[in-house]
């Protein structure tokens, strides 16, 4: 059995230089958890999403502290459209949905609030199209090191990810 604390214990704070442990995050449902980007509190539910698989989820790791870029195949074997809305990571102050496109010869990056994953079919979050961003890194991360994103779906779904990073040369593999 897990012991759960005080909900006033229950809080935390991801800062600089420390990190709560995924397990941890994960083993309290409905946990206010305060990331490190001032006023960006989430919450993590226990209402897990059984009906989407991520296969191939990995990180392109990038030098100095530059935001870094997820990617992965999430496939929807269930019945009904579900929409991914973000994440959260205790790896990451912030994780954002973003789409690569090209326009007249220009390639553009650009935020999107959703993406929805048809039923029984499959989204590949890949280099030149949809992917996550993943801003300001909690720590030094190096390839090999693994990060947790929880992944958010409309109607408060959740799903822990555990991402691979890669070296920033590696691309699709």
């Amino acid at each position: 059995m897990t012991h759960v604390p005080p909900a006033a214990a229950r809080r935390a704070r991801f800062a600089p230089g420390g990190m709560l442990l995924s397990l941890a995050l994960l083993a309290w449902p409905n946990v206010p958890v305060r990331s490190a980007a001032p006023g960006h509190d989430v919450r993590v539910t226990d209402v897990r999403v059984t009906d989407v698989r991520v296969t191939d989820a990995w990180i392109r790791w990038l030098p100095a502290n530059l935001p870094g870029a997820g990617y992965m195949t999430l496939t929807n074997t269930g019945p009904a459209v579900r929409v991914l809305t973000g994440g959260v990571s205790p790896g990451y102050a912030r994780v954002e949905i973003h789409h690569t496109h090209s326009s007249n010869g220009m390639t553009e990056m650009s935020p999107v609030d959703a993406v929805e994953l048809p039923a029984h079919a499959s989204v590949r979050f890949a280099e030149g199209g949809y992917h996550l961003m993943l801003m300001q890194p909690m720590r030094p991360l190096h390839p090999g090191d693994r990060v947790t994103i929880v992944l958010q779906f409309a109607g408060g779904a959740s799903l822990p990810v555990t991402f691979a990073v890669r070296g920033a040369d590696a691309g699709s593999q």
